[in-house]
């Protein structure tokens, strides 16, 4: 392995990595000395079960140094304590980028270069919106924005970050079906880009579908609403929404892939559909909402179709004119925000009428993008509690979803994984 030597770059960046250092040596040690008696007894289990107290593994570190990240032998409970161990000697700092595999470094474009000036950490930014299900963006370009806006306060906030995400999906290794099961509805368990893969594949091959977006609240309406369920099963796909259902998987011992959501999900259809000439149009919202919404995307994407819109406050008189309207619009793409299940039942109503080749349910999101209410920041975003900042914008509507309905969703999925059902 190639040792690389000082450079001025990172010579210049020694001070300003002094005190992550002596904040790392301090708390490492600190916890070691409070938890001696359970590493103790971990080292112990793992001496009896293996003959051998670690696991060493080989990680590429600073300076492409190789170093060996420790685990305890045996069993998974308290395995990863050992990296203590690391922490204390200097191969990782607690937060930083991730330590890559010695295999990595072939196919590592030059310009990720940047990621050897300083020490990998054991939480990192990427693995952190990962383990969370919102990696949308490549690993590449979310070190590089952490790398070169790192402040201590970053740090600090992604070592809380990391702790909650740990709290609430664990960090074990979990088995990842292709398909989730929630009270005989299947969800796709996929990533953000293959979602939009999908998405494109069904309007260029001109196979009508329904696409649908489920999290806790939407399992709850369906529990009881035979309908709605029925025409969830039925949908031609349903995807995974929010940290609940992240949490939901890991009652059932699984592994969820991404946070496939339709509020993240529509701008990255916006710029597909914008290079590839799909034109889009979104019916729902209050008055003006959704014309607002196409005007942002269409100053973010100046390619961006929108054959039409339309609020989602008419009459039954004229739901006619308005399916006419979206028909002759001759648009790729329909995206409806009523609100669930009303959304869900009113395309599944009219699905013979409605010419668009693929058709979503978006719920509020063009109320987000439009600007009349501002979405929670991505570090909420990114410990789960984006459904806290909806609750705070709107107890009076929320309070019911949240307070009960989450309690109540993973109830459910307990009692699901005790009947051994699907």
């Amino acid at each position: 392995m190639s040792k690389s030597t000082t450079t001025p770059e990172s010579f210049g960046q020694q001070p300003r990595y002094a005190l992550p250092r002596i904040f790392d040596i301090l708390t490492s040690f600190l916890l070691i000395i409070l938890s001696s008696p359970l590493l103790l007894l971990r080292a112990l289990v793992a001496c009896v079960q293996t003959g051998r107290v670690f696991n060493r593994h080989n990680q590429i570190g600073r300076s492409q140094q190789t170093f060996e990240r420790l685990s305890f032998a045996g069993s998974r409970s308290g395995k990863h304590l050992a990296v203590l161990l690391n922490i204390l000697r200097g191969d990782l700092s607690w937060t930083g980028l991730r330590a890559l595999e010695p295999e990595e470094l072939t196919s590592l474009p030059t310009n990720a270069f940047f990621r050897f000036v300083v020490k990998p950490g054991v939480i990192s930014p990427y693995t952190l919106k990962k383990k969370m299900g919102i990696a949308y963006d490549d690993e590449l370009s979310i070190d590089h924005e952490f790398y070169y806006n790192a402040t201590a306060k970053n740090h600090l906030s992604l070592i809380l970050r990391g702790a909650i995400g740990l709290l609430l999906v664990g960090n074990e290794p979990r088995p990842t079906p292709p398909l989730l099961h929630f009270w005989g509805i299947e969800i796709v368990n996929t990533t953000m880009s293959e979602a939009i893969d999908w998405i494109e594949q069904r309007v260029q091959q001109q196979k009508k579908s329904l696409l649908a977006f489920v999290n806790p609240d939407c399992l709850n309406i369906a529990y009881k609403n035979p309908d709605y369920h029925h025409i969830l099963q039925t949908a031609d796909r349903v995807l995974p929404d929010g940290i609940g259902l992240n949490i939901g998987c890991r009652i059932l011992n699984q592994a969820l892939m991404a946070n496939v959501n339709g509020t993240d999900l529509f701008p990255k259809l916006c710029e597909r559909a914008a290079q590839n000439g799909h034109s889009l149009f979104l019916l729902g919202g209050l008055a003006n909402v959704a014309e607002l919404t196409a005007q942002a995307m269409q100053q973010r994407y100046p390619d961006l179709l929108i054959a039409g819109v339309q609020d989602g406050y008419f009459t039954a008189e004229q739901e006619s004119q308005i399916i006419d309207t979206i028909n002759n619009s001759d648009t790729s793409i329909l995206l409806v925000g009523f609100g669930v299940p009303r959304q869900e039942l009113w395309l599944a109503k009219h699905h013979e009428q409605l010419k668009p080749t693929v058709c979503l349910g978006v719920g509020g999101l063009f109320d987000y993008y439009s600007g009349r209410i501002p979405r929670a920041p991505v570090w909420m975003r990114e410990i789960g509690l984006e459904w806290c900042w909806r609750l705070i914008q709107e107890p009076g509507r929320m309070w019911r979803r949240y307070i009960i309905g989450n309690p109540l969703f993973l109830y459910r999925v307990w009692l699901q994984r005790q009947q051994g059902a699907k």
